[in-house]
Formats: structure tokens, C-alpha cells, sequence
């Protein structure tokens, strides 16, 4: 038998409470259901925390590339204006990138 102090005990369900997990019901072709499977059992873990891991870096590919876009949208907007790159400060780069590349 496991012995498990109290106080112990009470830091795994404090740390439980503060997790909260909600189910998601996701029909799954039998195709993607197969595939997700057998890379479970692979892996020897459960297909849900495969499942999870994947969805979670499909949205963090997408706030990526959602903040690029919002990026490249003020730099299109602004180009031009006031808020575009100093002239001079441009040039000095440009300069610095073409002595660095002779210098190899």
C-alpha cells in the first residue's frame, strides 16, 4: 500500500482543482481515428494526449501566424508614413549587411 501523508494528499487535489479539464466530443474519420492509434500505441501513450499535444500546437501555429499577418498588415499600413523605417537608419543596415557579407 502507498502511504501518502495528508498534507500531501491535499496538495495533489489542490493542484487537481486548479487543472480544469473540460471533454470535447470529436468524431474522428476511421482513417485519422487508425493513424492516431497506432502513433498511441507507439509511443506508448494515451491517444488523447496525442490528440491534445496536436491540437494545442495547431493553435499555436495559428497565433503565430495570425500575429505575423496582423504584423505585416501595420507594416503595409504604415509604409510611407512617419511610422516607416528612417531613410538613414535603412541605409546604415543596408550598408552593414553588405560589408558583413564581403568580409567572409
Amino acid at each position: 500500500m502507498c502511504h501518502v501523508d495528508m498534507a500531501e494528499f491535499h496538495g495533489m487535489l489542490s493542484a487537481m482543482a486548479r487543472v480544469q479539464r473540460r471533454n470535447f466530443h470529436l468524431p474522428l474519420p476511421e482513417g485519422l481515428h487508425t493513424s492516431l492509434r497506432q502513433e498511441a500505441a507507439r509511443e506508448g501513450r494515451p491517444a488523447t494526449d496525442l490528440a491534445r499535444e496536436a491540437i494545442e500546437v495547431l493553435l499555436r501555429v495559428r497565433r503565430r501566424r495570425a500575429l505575423q499577418d496582423a504584423i505585416a498588415a501595420y507594416a503595409a499600413g504604415m509604409a510611407g508614413t512617419a511610422a516607416d523605417l528612417d531613410l538613414e537608419l535603412e541605409a546604415a543596415a543596408v550598408e552593414r549587411m553588405l560589408a558583413d557579407k564581403g568580409g567572409r
